[in-house]
C-alpha cells in the first residue's frame, strides 16, 4: 500500500464489527432459484431505493467510441421491463454518437448501502417517439428548457454561455408548453447478460449470472 488515501483491506474484526448487519442481509441463497433476472433485479433496486441517499436510479452506462476506446459516465434508469433498462439523453451528445456507432453498452448498478452490484451487457435499441415524448413531458419545465439550451458535449466558453442560453429558451418558450427536440430521446439495453453481485465475508463474494437463451435464460454461479 503506497497512498495513504486509499482504504486497508478490512480485518475479521472490521467485518465483526462494521459489516455484520449488511453482510447477514446478502446471505439469502433463494436467489440462486430464480430463473430470470428482471424481477430480480427489481426487488434490489427497491430495496435500494430505501438505503441510498442520492439516486438508487444510478447506473455507469459504458459504450465504445469510433477508435474502440470505452468510455463511462453516470446516467439514470427510467424503466426496467421485460424489453430491457432503459435511458435518455441528447442524441448529439458524445454517448449518442457512440451508440449511433456501435449499437451495444453495458450498465453497472453499485449500491454501496446494500453492498450489491449489478451488471448488464446487451445491444441498443431506439424507443419510440411516443415514449420519448412521454418522458420528455414528465420532466420539469427548467429540465426541458436544458435540452433545448445545452450542446451538450461540446465545447463551452464559460458559464455565462450556458446561462444566457437558458434565458433565450426560457424566453422563447414563455407561455407554452415545452416540446421535446428531435435530437432528445432515449435507448433501450436490451440484456444478453445480467449479473448479480453481492458481498460476503473475505472476498467470498456470491456471483449470479443470466444469459439469454432465446425467449428464455439460462442461470450459472460463478467463482468470486
Amino acid at each position: 500500500m503506497t497512498n495513504a488515501a486509499i482504504p486497508a483491506s478490512p480485518s475479521r474484526e472490521d467485518y465483526a464489527r462494521d459489516y455484520a448487519a449488511a453482510l447477514a442481509a446478502n446471505g439469502d441463497e433463494t436467489i440462486f432459484e430464480r430463473d430470470e433476472p428482471i424481477g430480480l433485479f427489481v426487488e434490489w433496486l427497491a430495496q435500494a431505493k430505501g438505503t441510498e441517499p442520492n439516486d438508487s436510479n444510478a447506473m455507469a452506462l459504458s459504450t465504445v467510441d469510433g477508435s474502440g476506446l470505452p468510455d463511462s459516465r453516470m446516467v439514470l434508469l427510467k424503466d426496467v421491463d421485460a424489453r430491457g433498462f432503459t435511458f435518455y439523453s441528447n442524441s448529439e451528445s458524445a454517448k449518442g454518437g457512440q451508440l449511433a456507432g456501435h449499437p451495444a453498452a453495458a450498465l453497472l448498478f453499485h449500491w454501496k448501502s446494500l453492498r450489491r452490484q449489478v451488471r448488464v451487457r446487451g445491444r441498443i435499441e431506439p424507443v419510440t417517439a411516443e415514449e420519448a415524448d412521454a418522458y420528455f413531458a414528465s420532466r420539469a419545465r427548467e429540465s426541458r428548457i436544458g435540452a433545448w439550451a445545452s450542446d451538450q458535449s461540446r465545447p463551452l466558453d464559460d458559464r455565462a454561455v450556458l446561462e444566457a442560453a437558458v434565458a433565450r429558451e426560457t424566453e422563447r418558450f414563455e407561455g407554452q408548453e415545452v416540446p421535446r427536440p428531435e435530437h432528445w430521446t432515449g435507448w433501450r439495453v436490451v440484456p444478453d447478460s445480467v449479473e448479480f453481485w453481492r458481498d460476503r465475508p473475505f472476498r467470498l463474494h456470491d456471483r449470479l449470472r443470466f444469459d439469454r437463451a432465446g425467449p428464455a435464460w439460462t442461470r450459472t454461479r460463478l467463482w468470486p
